[in-house]
Parts: C-alpha cells; structure tokens; sequence
C-alpha cells in the first residue's frame, strides 16, 4: 500500500499528533477530541476518499490481468510477463510524477481546488482506461489517471493536518492509510463479482491449448473464436475500471463544500479568509478567544516559515532556491543522516514485498496450488479483508507501545512467512495443486505476512520519517522520502511479473531477505519517536537545528502578540501565555 500511501508534505503522527515542533503532551486524548471536533472528523474521512482512489486503482488491475475476456483483446499484456509489469508500473511511475509537481500546484492554487483538479484527471484516466480498445489507448489512461493519484496521496494527507486539531492529527494519518486498505479490498470483492459477467470464460466451448496437459491453462491467441468472446463480457473488466469514477467524483463534488486551509490562506496573506475558514472548520464564532489564539499561533507559524527562507537564503528566489533547499540536506551529517533514515524507511516498506502481493495476488496464489481463476480471486478478496482488518490495531498501538517495536515485529513475521512460502513452493513445485494441504498452508502464511506487514511498517512507513526532521526542512525533505517510496513501488510493480515466472520460490526468498534486513536497520539506525519532540531528535542526530527552530518561533509569537494583545497587563500576560501555549501545541 501505498502505502500510500501517504508523504508528501505527510506529517507526523508526533507532529499532527501534537501540532508542529514545539509542543507539550495533549491535555485531551484522541478519543475526546475526536468527539469534540466531529466537523474535523467528518471532513478528513471524506478527504480520505483520495487514499481508497489510491488503494482501489492498485487493487483493481491485479484482478482484471487474470480475466480472460481483457486478454482476449489485449494477449500480449497477459502473456508477455515483462509488458505486464509496465502495464501496471506505468500508473506508479506518472505518480512518482505527480507528487513531484504536486508542491508547487497546492501553493498556487490552494489545497481544496489541488484536490479538486487531482479528481478531474483522475476521472479523465479512468474513463480512457475503461473506454480502452488499443493497448496505447490503455497505458495513456494509467498514466493520466496516475498523475492524479500521485497529487491526491500528497495533498489529501497535507489538507487534512491542516485543517485538523493537535492531537489527533497522527490517528487521521492512519485514517488515510485504512482507506487505501478499503479500496483495495472493495476493488477485490467487486471484481470477483463482476468476473461471472457473461461467465468466466471467454469461449466456453474452445478447449485450453495453454499450460499442460494435467494443468491446461488460457491461451488468448489459440482459446478465442473467430467472434472474440462469446463468454465473459468485456463489462467484467470494463466495469470496474469505469466505477472508480464514482467515489472521485463525490470527493470532487464534495470538496465545493469545505472550506480552504487555514495555513494556506494566511501564507498567502488573506488573514480575514483565513480567521473565517478557522471559524468553520472549528464551529466556533469568529470573536471567540480560543478560535484567536491558534489562529495567531498559525500565524506564527507561517511567519517563521517565510523569514526562514529568506534569512538563511538571502537573494536566492525561483530555481536557486529550490536547489539550495535540497543542497541543505546533505550538507551536513546531521541533516544527511536524517534524510537516509526517512528514505531507508520507505525503501524498506516496498522492498518488503506488499505491493507485489497486492498487484499480483491472484498469481501468487495460482503458484500455492489454487486452480482456476475463481478461486484464486476469491483467495485475493480474502487477502484484501485481511489486509483492512490488520491495519486497525496500528490505530491503538502506534502511540502505546512505540514505532521501534512494531517494526521490529513486524519485520520478523514478515521474514519468517514469506520463507516459509518459499520453502512450500520450492519443495513442490508444480505439484502443489496434488498437495492442498501444503498448498492452505502458504497461503496461510500469506495471510499471515499480510497481518505482519500492516500493522507496522505499511502506516509506520508514512509515519515516522517526518517526525525526525525539522520545522525548516520537513516539506522538501518529505517530498525526497515520497519520491523514493513511488519509484522504489514503480520497480517493484515492473520486476515481479519476470520474478515470479523466472525465479518462482526465490521471489519469496529475495523479499523475505529485506525484511531481515529492515529488522536490522530498524535496530540500528531508526530512533524511538513516541512521546519526543524534534529538540530530543537534535540529541539522536547530534544537532540543534529544532532548538533554534524553536527559539525562532517563540520571537516571531511574541512579535505578534504584542502587536494584536490589549487590555490590562495582567489580562495581556494571560492572553500571552495561552498563545505560546498554543504554539507549542500547534
């Protein structure tokens, strides 16, 4: 999953758990202020809608590529390993592209109209995907439709942090990444539905000439008749390409109605907007105290973003600038250890394998002995059910017991069961579909990865990298760590056709060895964030960049609030209080 999937400008459980870097515990727990703000809730989970986009278009072609009706109209995608991988890489690499130029469209036109404009052209690809005669015709709408995706799983998750409370900003990460979940698993179910369409066959009375003889498989270039499929409808693919226009079109719609970032509109110095945008996302009046005081501390906070530019890069603007930001984090071993540790993180989550399971499910299980494209579809809507259901315990265990545990966990189960898979299907061989026992038993320890896998480093993967750096360098060191998790998916997604075909159970062995290895880098290299602010980074990194940062901060609120603050001085050095107490929270 894209896991997403989510990165980008991602925040920080930590840091939206708590607001920016200077902040103090929660007074409140999750739970409460998720009553108290049900208009914040109700809005991330709609935004949300961007990461099941997300997680449906990656579940939606496993299932289509094993449809006979879509290889009887495009063969050389079904039986050319190699020409698959770039059928469904192609999606992962135009959104690598995406979230690359997704910064400088969200701070020219907004976050709500970047979302909305993410959603008119990923209508636009699925439609040419569902319309698709021609092979071209067909990679052009995944490339489409992947630029879009690429945006929403960057703007989606910054909009949402900006608009949520502190504490409760970390839970809506994980709500992102349980959506993408919910897409794949919905992408799954409706195609096992949509695979009877006409039938499951495409010419049910041409024999198999494909596979073996006690194990005859399709063959799209000798099984079709003269008429094409007089079978399974092309619907039974066409379909499912077509519905994801549906839930893009309701969070299209639907974003009309939300209002813009609070952030965004005083970045670009329309304080009014911004006060009125605050007011109702937060159901408070506009004269209101509260409503003021994190409005000034946003502020703040925006205000510090704009004089670190420009006192730590006098007279650099457009493409020197860009360069000297991103030149800043390698030119120190503080800020280079930082980077390869988000980046690390990110490669590992791909490299562990999820993607190839969920892009090539029904294959996989096909290679564990299940025979018939039926079956093995129903195996993949199981896998997606699984997929959603162990993603949930992240929700309650990311801030109880720590990041460092989960992955370490997780990185073990991992191992262990996708070795055990390889030693079934090494041991068997082609024989599995004799042996079923042996055959229940991998695709036990699939499921058994799955659970492993989503728990930890799927949300955690998105999670920990921005909560290690600081104020100054979040938002171009996250677009870095983003782009290496799209490429790093963009490799897996091309590679795993020819693995599974060519190098069979040492595909499970080649993935199971970077969970090993993930296991050791996360014992090594990865520091506990639970609980710490980016002053106790500066500590594991040797640095003091956060505590500068911070200092910084504070000058800028006092600046304002001496400057917005009357009354009484005994009335003035309350409201002061409240507003650094704000700060620290924001």
């Amino acid at each position: 999953m894209l896991h997403n999937s989510s990165e980008h400008e991602h925040t920080s459980h930590e840091e939206h758990e708590h607001g920016h870097e200077l902040y103090a515990a929660p007074k409140k727990s999750v739970s409460t202020l998720l009553r108290e703000n049900p208009y914040v809730l109700g809005l991330a989970s709609f935004a949300s809608l961007g990461g099941f986009l997300f997680g449906y278009d990656q579940g939606v072609v496993s299932d289509v590529l094993t449809m006979e009706s879509f290889a009887a109209r495009f063969p050389h995608i079904y039986l050319d390993s190699g020409f698959k991988g770039w059928f469904v890489s192609t999606l992962l690499l135009a959104a690598w592209f995406g979230s690359l130029i997704n910064a400088p469209i969200a701070e020219a036109f907004g976050r709500k109209w970047s979302i909305i404009m993410a959603v008119v052209v990923f209508t636009i690809g699925s439609a040419i995907q569902a319309g698709g005669m021609t092979i071209p015709m067909l990679f052009v709408g995944r490339a489409i439709a992947g630029v879009a995706v690429g945006m929403l799983t960057m703007i989606v998750p910054m909009y949402m942090s900006e608009v949520s409370v502190p504490g409760i900003r970390g839970t809506l990460v994980v709500l992102q990444q349980l959506n993408i979940t919910l897409g794949i698993l919905v992408s799954y179910w409706l195609e096992y539905g949509t695979h009877y369409i006409g039938g499951t066959r495409c010419a049910p009375d041409i024999p198999y000439s494909g596979g073996t003889a006690s194990d005859p498989t399709f063959d799209p270039r000798h099984d079709v008749g003269p008429h094409g499929c007089t079978g399974q409808s092309e619907a039974s693919w066409r379909i499912p390409f077509a519905l994801q226009i549906v839930p893009a079109l309701i969070l299209g719609i639907g974003m009309l109605a939300f209002p813009e970032s609070p952030r965004y509109l005083l970045s670009r110095g329309r304080d009014e907007a911004a006060l009125a945008s605050l007011s109702k996302v937060r159901r408070l009046h506009i004269d209101t105290e509260m409503l003021r005081t994190e409005f000034l501390a946003i502020k703040a906070e925006v205000l510090f973003e704009e004089s670190f530019v420009r006192d730590k890069y006098p007279g650099k603007s457009g493409l020197s600038l860009v360069f000297a930001q991103y030149f800043d984090l390698v030119s120190t071993r503080p800020a280079f250890h930082r980077l390869a540790v988000g980046c690390c993180i990110m490669f590992f989550q791909q490299f562990m394998g999820c993607n190839a399971m969920i892009y090539y499910a029904p294959t996989i299980f096909g290679q564990l002995g299940l025979s018939g494209n039926t079956t093995s579809l129903l195996a993949t809507g199981v896998y997606g059910i699984v997929n959603t259901l162990s993603t949930l315990p992240a929700l309650f265990l990311i801030d109880k017991v720590g990041r460092r545990p989960l992955l370490v966990c997780g990185g073990i189960g991992t191992f262990v069961s996708l070795v055990i898979v390889g030693g079934i299907i090494g041991g068997y061989g082609d024989s599995l579909v004799s042996h079923k026992a042996a055959g229940w038993t991998g695709i036990a320890f699939i499921y058994i990865y799955d659970i492993n896998f989503s728990y930890s480093f799927a949300p955690i993967g998105w999670v920990l990298p921005s909560e290690i750096f600081t104020l100054g360098t979040r938002s171009k060191a996250m677009s870095i760590t983003t782009s290496t998790t799209w490429m790093c998916n963009f490799i897996i997604g091309l590679v795993t056709p020819d693995m599974l075909d060519t190098m069979k159970w040492g595909t499970y062995i080649f993935f199971a060895a970077f969970c090993l290895l993930a296991v050791g880098f996360t014992l090594l290299f990865v520091p506990e964030t639970r609980g710490k602010s980016l002053e106790d980074m500066d500590v594991v990194f040797k640095d003091t960049a956060a505590h500068e940062e911070k200092e910084r901060l504070f000058e800028i609120a006092a600046h304002l609030e001496g400057r917005v603050l009357g009354g009484s001085d005994a009335e003035k050095g309350v409201e002061k209080k409240e507003l650094e107490g704000s700060v620290e929270h924001h």
